[in-house]
């Protein structure tokens, strides 16, 4: 493969929604995850402390409810269809659960080079834990010249360290962690697609 690899990230990057507040609802949690997810935005939260209070959140939820829940969530359909154009140059990483989001992936044809947590299930239900997704790291193992695309804290040393980063506000603001390290900031889906496309 030769010029630029593709990086995103999956929550209102890929998705119109972040995941766990869009699916925490209808699980009855919608308050507690909405508090962790804002406070993690805001940067007064570090982001795995965050995450694995989430997680929490949905311990006593079968798996299987859980993953059914996020296929669901709808996607930036012109961005998931670039990625499934580009496939063997694009790459996910995200710091979501494999159990969670597997059928999500699969459903939108783009699993081919995902990069996420993984947790070990007992019984239906998640058991602990594997490991959390280092997004910095996904970008070293790719080997390539990247260009990183995100939206939140989580994911500024991805972009700050891709030869062209870019923080992506179709769904809610950029993170000002992100704002300070992107060499680009688009507003708008259409417009994201026509620059990777430019890439190229």
């Amino acid at each position: 493969m030769s010029g630029y690899a593709f990086l995103f990230d999956l929550d209102a990057t890929i998705t119109r929604q972040e995941i766990l507040p869009a699916i925490s609802r209808k699980l009855g949690v919608y308050e507690q995850m909405c508090s962790l997810t804002e406070r993690t935005e805001r940067g007064e939260l570090p982001f795995q402390q965050s995450f694995l209070q989430r997680v929490e959140l949905l311990r006593q939820v079968p798996v299987s409810e859980v993953r059914r829940l996020v296929a669901d969530v709808p996607v930036n359909e012109r961005l998931a269809e670039f990625i499934r154009t580009h496939r063997q140059r694009c790459y996910i990483a995200t710091a979501h659960l494999d159990i969670w989001v597997e059928e999500l992936i699969k459903k939108q044809d783009i699993e081919h080079h995902i990069f996420c947590s993984q947790a070990s299930v007992k019984d239906g239900y998640m058991r602990e834990i594997l490991s959390i997704v280092d997004k910095n790291a996904v970008q070293n193992k790719i080997g390539f010249p990247c260009v990183a695309v995100g939206d939140g804290n989580h994911d500024a040393e991805m972009i700050q360290a891709a030869e062209i980063g870019i923080g992506y506000g179709g769904v809610h603001k950029v993170a000002p962690a992100v704002l300070a390290c992107a060499s680009h900031a688009v507003y708008q889906e259409d417009k994201l697609v026509e620059f990777l496309e430019r890439l190229l």
